[in-house]
């Protein structure tokens, strides 16, 4: 597909910056209701989507309509960024790609535990990008295939780190946007991709022990990795 096809969003400008130096060459910008996107020459739409699932989809689903109403839909939509990963499973430094796309903490506390809101009969928690992009993505890139999971409240301790493990034994990371863009393409009848860069051990708040500017290096030389992939993928 043409890069152009493609939506990334991120949360902030500094992921979405992060994108675009994998795509060299002046941006432009354009400005939509509701999203502002940046446009390298030679690469896909840029979205700095906003902090949280809610902002994320908000932001995603208006750069989809304004794109779907102008006849040129996106064919695929990558919700990218920096994350908190699960040691030593998804070590700092090291890329995520979600073959799961879940929300961790929508649903219910009970007195027998938490109740994803499946099981209370509304919606859905987990998106599952196609098999064979998250493969040929994590082929590309190198990264590590696992759930990654959307929560609402960074997590900052011991026990809720162990309490996410025990309820997702498989997740390798933890952010805030990705099941919010999961859900704003699933409206459109997009697929979806999401590719994570770890800045931080999912567990105790140690603002010393984030790496943000490693975690950042590394999703631009994933994006540099993962553009052939996205340019030749086909949905099935």
């Amino acid at each position: 597909m043409s890069p152009a096809g493609i939506l990334v969003a991120t949360a902030v400008p500094a992921e979405r910056d992060a994108v675009a130096r994998a795509f060299p060459g002046p941006v432009t910008d354009v400005s939509l209701p509701g999203a502002a996107l940046h446009r390298p020459p030679a690469g896909p739409d840029l979205l700095a989507a906003g902090v949280g699932p809610a902002l994320a989809a908000a932001s995603t689903a208006a750069a989809l309509t304004a794109a779907a109403l102008a006849g040129t839909p996106y064919a695929l939509v990558v919700s990218a960024g920096i994350a908190g990963g699960f040691v030593p499973e998804a070590p700092v430094g090291s890329l995520v790609v979600a073959d799961e796309i879940t929300a961790a903490d929508l649903g219910a506390e009970t007195a027998d535990g938490f109740l994803p809101v499946t099981e209370l009969g509304f919606g859905t928690v987990t998106h599952r990008p196609p098999h064979t992009l998250v493969q040929a993505a994590a082929d590309a890139t190198g990264a590590r295939v696992g759930p990654v999971l959307t929560v609402s409240t960074v997590t900052g301790t011991v026990a809720r780190a162990t309490a996410l493990r025990a309820r997702h034994p498989r997740a390798l990371a933890e952010a805030m946007e990705g099941f919010g863009v999961a859900e704003a393409a699933a409206a459109h009848g997009t697929p979806v991709l999401e590719l994570r860069a770890v800045s931080n051990p999912v567990g105790p708040r140690d603002r010393a022990a984030w790496r943000i500017g490693e975690a950042l290096a590394a999703l631009t030389e994933g994006f540099g990795k993962l553009a052939p992939v996205l340019e030749s993928w086909k949905q099935p």
